[in-house]
Order: C-alpha cells, then structure tokens, then sequence
C-alpha cells in the first residue's frame, strides 16, 4: 500500500510520518523539502527555524550568498543580529572552529557588518 500523497504544508505530517518519508526518500516530500513549498512547522515557530537554517550553513560550509538570504529570512522573522552571532558561536562545540571561523566573514557580510575594516582597525596581539 502507497502513503497517501503528500499536499500543502509538511507539518500536517506527525514527526514519524516525516522521518519515514524521509528514510524512504519518497519523492514528493523531498520535492516540497527542497522547494519550500509547504514548509513550515506546527512545533518550530519561523524564528527558531531560520535560525536552525543558518547553523545548518555553517555546519556544511555554505556560500556567502545564502548566509545573506538565510540571514534576511532569520531577521524577517524576528532575529536579532546578536542571535544569529549566537548561533554561529554556540555551534562552534559542534562543527568546530574551523567552520564557525569560515563563516564568521560571510555571516558579518550577511549582518552588514564590515569585518574587514574592523580587522585592520584591531591592533594584532
């Protein structure tokens, strides 16, 4: 028997249903995953999502051009500039420095942050 066909958004799927569409990489729902369309959350409120979208970006290196968009997007919805720097702090345990260093320049650009002029600015120690 075939799972119903999957319509709107994705939170009208309990938890279980989406880890096993997921693990069945049923195509319909990983269309909408990708797309975005039906995205959303009935547990995880946009903040807190967007937020999760930008660690996600630090954690697989992302290009600076979705650390702007993800950041627009975290901010549209509520985020402060002060959150988003404590998401790629707090990450840090989990992706290591590396990663958090990498992106801290694209997360500043994203901020509209000028981290270079602040670096030659700073006096090396």
């Amino acid at each position: 028997m075939s799972a119903p066909r999957v319509e709107g958004r994705l939170s009208r799927l309990d938890h279980t249903e989406q880890l096993r569409r997921l693990a069945l990489n049923d195509r319909g729902f990983a269309e909408q995953c990708l797309s975005g369309t039906g995205a959303g959350s009935a547990c995880i409120d946009p903040k807190t999502l967007a937020l999760a979208r930008l660690a996600a970006l630090v954690a697989v290196g992302g290009s600076g051009p979705s650390f702007g968009a993800h950041a627009d997007a975290a901010v549209s919805a509520g985020a402060s500039a002060a959150e988003i720097v404590e998401v790629l702090v707090g990450v840090v345990p989990t992706v290591g420095l590396p990663r958090a260093v990498a992106a801290a320049p694209k997360v500043s650009f994203a901020l509209g942050y000028d981290i270079d002029s602040a670096l030659e600015d700073e006096p090396r120690l």
